[in-house]
């Protein structure tokens, strides 16, 4: 029998790896690891995965894959998910509580503004104990680009228009993670709702000036929400006007901005590396080089596993001890949490509370 064809059970045990985590963020194929992903999850550059809905059968096949991706290393990787509600809910069915878009918080904050904030609290609980008790470290939420009504890609992903209605609907959503056990990471840094260009597929381009950002996009960035955040990512989008530079490549948007005006400790993860918004920088390994100068703690490189590999090849990042400890800080206290396993949360008053109240809300709509 090969190795990819191993079930869990067949597949020896192996001592973990020991490496700091690295600078790398890696997706897998399915819902168990092949061999080769099991030996490039061990690359010394690795620090982390992401997964997708590809990666979900189940809720015991999903805790399976986690436990099997944390037994590889030794600190174990970051496991992460785009999980905001939504459209954009990887995992589905067994496990988990259908989220509302956030819009429907920003339509129910046009109503009342206290039930907004208390739904997006409740949501954000659900949202981070079902994960945590499945296994993953961390979801890329909340979305904190303001809805123009332009951007097809962000659309109903977004609070509202209103950046202070965003901000305090964010910050509600990120109290509730928090008590949870999990932070948050928001996105998409300096804002990607204004133009309707979406970077996975094409350059986008924003004309606008920076004061013109700052007073609007940045706004929930400028909020007590920022002390909130365990990460940001920023938007694969030029500002024409301000840098020639996608946001994410550029050192005036990520150190003079947000790590200097805006005071920013937390970790900078790039948005996907083999998305069209970023093939302007050059090949993988330019992306990476030029995110990582940038100021980018953490790269993504996802659904492509022939770069991942090129890169893991080629690349000699110097990583400083500060993005080391920023990126530790996300799973500090990944051990001893209040939600361990899929059990632990029905035995939970609170979140079968939280549950319900999150299923009419979503029913609602």
């Amino acid at each position: 029998m090969n190795q990819d064809a191993m079930t869990g059970a067949d597949r020896p045990v192996r001592t973990p790896v020991r490496f700091p985590r690295g600078p790398v963020m890696l997706d897998v194929a399915g819902i168990e690891l092949s061999g080769e992903e099991r030996e490039r999850l061990c690359d010394p550059l690795v620090g982390g995965v992401i997964l997708f809905k590809r990666n979900f059968r189940d809720s015991e096949q999903l805790l399976a894959l986690t436990s099997a991706i944390r037994a590889l290393r030794d600190p174990a990787l970051v496991i992460t998910v785009d999980h905001e509600g939504g459209r954009v809910q990887r995992f589905r069915g067994d496990g988990f509580t259908p989220l509302p878009a956030m819009r429907r918080l920003g339509s129910l904050w046009e109503k009342d503004h206290v039930a907004a904030l208390d739904a997006a609290r409740t949501v954000g609980f659900v949202l981070a104990a079902e994960l945590l008790a499945h296994g993953v470290d961390l979801s890329f939420t909340p979305v904190l680009d303001l809805d123009y009504g332009v951007s097809s890609v962000i659309g109903d992903r977004a609070f509202h228009r209103d950046p202070q209605v965003v901000a305090s609907l964010a910050a509600a959503l990120a109290a509730g993670m928090a008590e949870a056990g999990m932070g948050c990471v928001g996105k998409h840094f300096p804002g990607h709702g204004f133009i309707e260009a979406d970077s996975h597929v094409q350059i986008p381009v924003d004309s606008r000036t920076f004061e013109a950002v700052w007073s609007e996009d940045i706004a929930p960035y400028r909020h007590r929400l920022m002390r909130q955040l365990s990460g940001v990512m920023p938007a694969h989008v030029i500002f024409e006007n301000i840098d020639p530079q996608p946001a994410g490549f550029s050192r005036f948007w990520l150190q003079d901005v947000l790590r200097g005006r805006l005071g920013f400790d937390g970790v900078i993860f790039s948005d996907d590396l083999t998305m069209e918004g970023a093939t302007v920088v050059g090949d993988i390994v330019a992306r990476s080089r030029a995110a990582h100068a940038a100021g980018c703690d953490m790269v993504l490189v996802c659904n492509r596993p022939d770069l991942a590999a090129d890169l893991l090849d080629r690349w000699a990042p110097e990583v400083t001890d500060a993005s080391r400890r920023r990126i530790g800080a996300l799973v500090a206290n990944r051990s001893g949490g209040r939600f361990a396993d899929p059990y632990a949360l029905e035995l939970d008053p609170a979140y079968r509370e939280a549950r319900d109240t999150v299923r009419a809300l979503t029913d609602v709509g």
